[in-house]
């Protein structure tokens, strides 16, 4: 899981906008978190998708079949 050594440079690219998350930048902690509550991470979605945070797998469909 180098992934979640790397914290500045997942920063760099994460598009999470939720202010309060500490788990930014941790991607395999993100991951572990949504995926227990059925819900894939922000870096799954479009920007504009990610702003509504509606983080649900039919949301995730929807956003990429536009």
């Amino acid at each position: 899981m180098s992934e979640c050594l790397n914290i500045n440079e997942n920063l760099k690219k994460c598009n999470c906008t939720y202010r309060g998350c500490p788990r930014k930048g941790k991607c395999c902690e993100c991951m572990e978190y949504h995926l227990s509550r059925n819900e894939l991470p922000a870096c799954c979605f479009s920007r504009e998708a990610e702003k509504t945070y509606d983080r649900s797998f039919k949301n995730f469909i929807k956003d990429k079949n536009k």
